[in-house]
């Protein structure tokens, strides 16, 4: 891992997030999300890239995962693959991520959601832009898995994003897709 304090860390959240019903749930880690998020964060310099799960099944899933790219055979056959990777930190809850980034730092990160939905006092992508490049706390941007972030974990955001849009009424993108979006349109250039 590289040891850079970070100005903005991406957090995964698989628990707590909505299932298709709104119920509070766990996902599933996936490789996919787990290297296409992490290639996306290098791209942008954001990190460390924080993948959430509280269950033991998952995270020795993610240990798998990030061995098997970082110190296995297929770092060595790809290893820009292994240099995105080194920035992913498996932690158990948001507020473990905020930890980790308050002892990095010596302050506790703000809050970054997203939703597909919005919500009321959304800003939008040049509006956080500002208030990431005023400076002073770190920020830690939440993206959440299955059907989104639970209300909770809305309620502890201090921005919630606008959500992306687009000319149809279908709005249901990937994870990975919605954040690449949002990490262009806060740091692109």
């Amino acid at each position: 891992m590289r040891a850079k304090a970070p100005r903005v860390a991406l957090a995964l959240v698989h628990y707590p997030v909505k299932d298709r019903l709104g119920a509070v749930n766990a996902t599933s880690v996936t490789p996919l999300n787990v290297h296409d998020l992490a290639r996306s964060a290098a791209t942008f310099g954001v990190e460390p890239f924080y993948v959430v799960t509280p269950l033991l099944s998952q995270q020795a899933l993610t240990k798998r995962i990030l061995a098997h790219w970082q110190d296995g055979y297929g770092g060595e056959q790809n290893p820009s693959r292994r240099e995105s990777l080194e920035a992913v930190r498996l932690v158990s809850s948001v507020n473990e991520a905020s930890e980790d980034i308050l002892r990095l730092t010596g302050s506790y990160p703000r809050l970054a959601g997203t939703a597909a939905a919005g919500g009321e006092g959304s800003v939008d992508s040049v509006r956080l832009r500002e208030e990431i490049d005023s400076g002073g706390s770190p920020w830690l941007l939440l993206f959440g898995t299955g059907s989104g972030l639970t209300e909770e974990i809305i309620a502890q955001c201090d921005a919630l994003l606008d959500p992306i849009r687009g000319p149809a009424e279908f709005n249901h993108l990937s994870v990975r897709s919605a954040a690449a979006i949002i990490l262009d349109r806060l740091f692109g250039k």
